[in-house]
């Protein structure tokens, strides 16, 4: 690519068009107790299979979170009473306590219950009788002077014998906001969760994969969850919560935990050059940002050093992975290195839950998911497929999701799935109605790949208002393709009228709903003007990149290095771009390593510093970037710093 001038330098990257973390140890000092409840073996209300085994899950995630926990399963209405009595007591010193609840839950005159397994639900008269007020587990919970979170992954479906039995409506109702109380739905109020293929519910699924990443607060934790339940379903659930929280809960630990998972087995495995968590990464991510320099180290497979066995900081470290990635063949690989580590016990049972996770993977509804869900709507349970994968798999995806649809009629989002896995396989006008029918019952991905086909003419009339109408319900179930997509064209103009201000107001919705790309669109709104303040352009960028945009990364550094919005720092742009070496594409290796400099000789100088400290440059401290400085960078995107910890300094 052509050289960028360092005067007023553009980004490289404009709008960005959608197509396409250890867990430390509890504080010390903490007291924490849970009181888990799973709730499936119904004597007289419709089964559910995945309760039991989201709190058996749950309750073992708390636990190496350093909670105190009682599980309990299939209570019925005087078990749960006494349970959550005893559990008000234990809360009474506690400075954490946490309510976790699946299964059958319902509104009555705007006040919650839970259904526990001997009720025999008629009328709503039966209701005050055989459930369970959720004000009595707010009371008893009250009792606790410290926080208190509640988690109700509680309103599948109506559980009363007579479908029309008003004054009951669907869901759950909103919950005041008591003081020091954390309180998070499975889905909105007055509307209806799902049980979830596979082993788990969506939500349980989503806080499995999120609550023991460090170094994040709950609050994005539970935007992190809310994004996968969003992309699991479709937007058909979309998780709620409502917060009288005095401050943060760090439920993991405030260590760094800047990382994605993909990232942090990256680091993990490149410098020690692993042979076999090097292979785990290219299983798990095989087109992944470092997918090229896993195979590059593999060639050489005799430089392949399995981290040294009784290693407690790398024992540590693998475990921690292990643990926030739910990754079967890194639990394995704890089991084998340290048969006799101090997380023996729990890496043996979650290998036992992963076991019978992976059994349910044959279902049909999991199978389809991992075939066929687009790389935008990637969760922790179904890594998503780009298009030239599917068209590999099609015929298998297109079987799996048609026996998903056959088992869950109901389901827009098995649809949109089938429709995704027949345009693989080229079948464009079958894909094309299977597409417009999961767009006319809501499913948000749906309606971005419908609109996607209207506004470039793909196999159906090119109709851009429609394609634009499509983004705009899709934005509005919380897809974040949808609100992107909408906003380059209200920014652009060119076939709609410019809207900037509405642009911004879409960016700004899924940037609070935790996409990465919308975050960096926003900074780049606040850099060049467009809405928002200046000042904010720096802050947006970096938690682009915390979120996974590694172009949030250069985009900090060149903010930093032009003094733009606010001053020059010559050692903050350096820490950054080498950020930027260690995630993207290679655009930053091909900058400073080009013929022309494209970064101040401050900036450049701070960063050659760098990585003299690290042993990977020998040259001159002259600021001058070049050719001569691409063996060093290269070192480091491969190696990282071999001084130790994290690559890179936090940017919370």
């Amino acid at each position: 690519m052509p050289p960028v001038p360092i005067a007023r330098r553009r980004l490289a990257a404009m709008l960005a068009l959608a197509t396409a973390c250890l867990c430390a140890p509890a504080v010390a000092a903490e007291r924490r107790v849970a009181l888990v409840i799973g709730e499936g073996a119904y004597q007289s209300a419709p089964q559910l299979a995945n309760p039991p085994n989201d709190a058996r899950d749950i309750a073992q995630t708390l636990r190496t979170l350093g909670f105190e926990v009682t599980l309990s399963l299939d209570l019925d209405q005087a078990q749960m009473g006494r349970a959550i009595e005893d559990f008000g007591a234990r809360a009474q010193g506690a400075d954490l306590a946490l309510f976790y609840y699946g299964g059958h839950g319902l509104q009555l005159s705007s006040h919650n219950y839970l259904v526990p397994v001997d009720a025999a639900l008629h009328s709503p008269a039966d209701i005050a009788r055989q459930t369970v007020p959720l004000d009595s587990v707010i009371e008893a919970m009250a009792k606790s002077h410290g926080r208190r979170l509640v988690f109700l992954d509680a309103c599948r479906e109506n559980p009363l014998k007579r479908e029309d039995a008003a004054p009951v409506a669907p869901g759950l109702a909103r919950v005041g906001k008591a003081a020091d109380f954390m309180i998070a739905f499975a889905t909105q109020p007055d509307a209806v969760a799902f049980d979830g293929a596979g082993r788990n519910s969506p939500f349980a699924q989503g806080l499995l994969a999120h609550l023991t990443t460090s170094g994040v607060d709950l609050s994005n934790t539970l935007i992190a969850v809310r994004r996968d339940v969003i992309a699991a379903t479709g937007g058909e659930q979309v998780p709620f919560d409502s917060s009288s929280l005095t401050r943060q809960v760090y439920l993991a630990g405030e260590g760094a935990g800047d990382a994605s998972p993909e990232a942090s087995l990256w680091r993990l495995a490149a410098p020690a050059r692993d042979g076999d968590l090097l292979q785990i990464y290219l299983q798990r991510y095989p087109t992944g940002a470092h997918a090229k320099d896993v195979r590059a180290l593999l060639v050489n497979a005799a430089a392949a050093q399995p981290v040294k066995s009784k290693d407690p900081s790398a024992e540590e470290e693998i475990w921690r992975l292990a643990l926030s990635s739910r990754e079967p063949a890194l639990v394995e690989l704890y089991r084998t290195r340290f048969p006799q580590g101090v997380h023996a016990k729990d890496a043996e049972e979650l290998a036992a839950r992963l076991a019978d996770a992976l059994a349910s993977q044959k279902d049909a509804g999991v199978l389809c998911e991992r075939y066929a869900t687009h790389p935008n709507d990637a969760t922790a349970s179904a890594p998503g497929a780009d298009l030239a994968t599917l068209k590999v798999n099609a015929q298998a995806a297109i079987a799996a999701c048609e026996r998903a649809r056959a088992a869950a009629p109901n389901s827009a989002h098995y649809v949109a799935l089938l429709a995704r896995a027949t345009y693989a396989a080229s079948r464009f006008e079958e894909a094309v109605k299977l597409y417009r029918a999961a767009s006319e019952a809501g499913d948000s991905r749906a309606l971005v790949s419908l609109g996607r086909l209207q506004e470039t003419g793909d196999h159906v009339p090119k109709d851009v208002a429609l394609a634009y109408a499509n983004y705009a319900k899709a934005a509005e179930r919380g897809a974040a393709d949808g609100a992107i997509n909408l906003a380059v064209a209200l920014t652009e103009g060119k076939i709609m009228r410019k809207d900037l201000a509405r642009a911004y107001s879409l960016l700004k919705s899924a940037a609070d709903g935790g996409s990465a790309i919308a975050t960096f669109d926003l900074g780049k709104f606040a850099d060049d003007g467009l809405g928002g303040p200046a000042t904010d352009a720096l802050a947006l960028y970096r938690r682009a990149a915390a979120l996974g945009e590694p172009n949030g990364f250069r985009a900090a550094a060149v903010l930093l290095d032009e003094g733009r919005h606010g001053p020059k720092d010559a050692d903050a742009a350096a820490d950054a771009l080498l950020r930027a070496v260690v995630a993207d594409s290679g655009l930053a290796i091909g900058e400073l390593t080009g013929p022309t400099q494209a970064w101040t000789p401050a900036t450049v100088t701070a960063l050659q510093k760098r990585l003299k400290g690290a042993g990977y440059y020998d040259g001159p401290l002259d600021g001058k970037s070049g050719p001569g400085m691409a063996a060093s960078l290269k070192r480091w995107r491969l190696l990282g710093d071999p001084r130790g910890g994290a690559l890179v300094h936090s940017t919370r």
